[in-house]
């Protein structure tokens, strides 16, 4: 049984990792709160980007060879994958879960892939399963900007363009609240317009012509589908760090409180069993 001694270092190791811990999940959650409101911000204006880009992709043209690049839809002989992950841990299993999403997506295509990670933890985990990583972006931030992830988007937009993937794909954590994050893997080129009902497509007159005006904006919406991606997955992480760090202080609290338990049994012990020997060393001396 240990001693008192080495319980009561032990009960000091623990106290300064719940502090620890405790200041940590402050920080996740001031985080948190920022990084909830720069999502809350970007989701109608990333949905409504992504609703006109629908529109336009769906509307008929005269001339089958003015359809833009980024929305030809070609047979799948190799996919691309952004997958956006933090590039800490210390958040539970939120990247684990993603990780296992995207391995289980690879295994499970008809197709060979590549992979654009953008995060530590996505990186590391492609490396050690030996997949093509054709670029890699650490270092964002906890509130990046538009043009901090724009190198990002136009990595798959270029390798579309150029016919070296036929499907690109984001892979990313989804913020759903507090306590649930979502992993989710869709498909970000090409455009899916199957969801615009004719009856969604009238009252809608463009100026100026069609071609021109998506050979302008379809990269601007792709870009802003990336950075909303990112936005969630951050808000994801400090989340999910937040109660991964509120789970390790009640922890540590409750192991304080069983060390404590243990080293009152032990003190208590130590002075029973002196006792015994002062009685005994009495009797013997009687």
């Amino acid at each position: 049984m240990p001693s008192v001694r080495q319980i009561k270092r032990r009960i000091r190791s623990v106290e300064n990792t719940g502090k620890l811990t405790k200041a940590m999940e402050m920080v996740a959650a001031a985080k948190m709160r920022r990084a909830q409101s720069d999502v809350v911000a970007a989701r109608p204006y990333a949905a409504k980007m992504n609703e006109l880009l629908s529109h336009l992709a769906a509307m008929p043209i005269d001339d089958p060879t003015a359809l833009h690049p980024l929305l030809k839809n070609r047979e799948t002989e190799n996919i691309s994958i952004i997958q956006i992950t933090p590039d800490r841990g210390m958040c539970g299993g939120l990247v684990g879960n993603l990780n296992r999403k995207t391995g289980t997506f690879m295994l499970d295509a008809d197709a060979p892939s590549s992979v654009v990670t953008v995060g530590v933890k996505g990186r590391d985990f492609m490396v050690r399963s030996s997949r093509n990583v054709r670029a890699s972006f650490t270092g964002l931030g906890d509130r990046p900007k538009l043009i901090d992830t724009t190198a990002v988007s136009h990595i798959v937009m270029d390798d579309f363009s150029n016919g070296v993937c036929d499907a690109v794909y984001l892979a990313y954590t989804e913020f759903v609240n507090t306590a649930v994050q979502r992993p989710v893997v869709r498909r970000l080129l090409p455009v899916d317009t199957s969801t615009v009902s004719a009856r969604e497509m009238t009252g809608y007159i463009y100026e100026p012509y069609q071609y021109e005006l998506m050979e302008r904006m379809l990269p601007r919406i792709v870009e802003m589908q990336v950075y909303a991606a990112i936005l969630e997955s951050n808000a994801s992480e400090q989340s999910a760090r937040m109660l991964a760090m509120r789970n390790a202080t009640e922890n540590a609290n409750e192991l304080v409180k069983e060390l404590t338990l243990a080293a009152n049994k032990a003190r208590q012990a130590s002075i029973t069993g002196e006792l015994l020997d002062i009685i005994g060393g009495s009797l013997t001396f009687d």
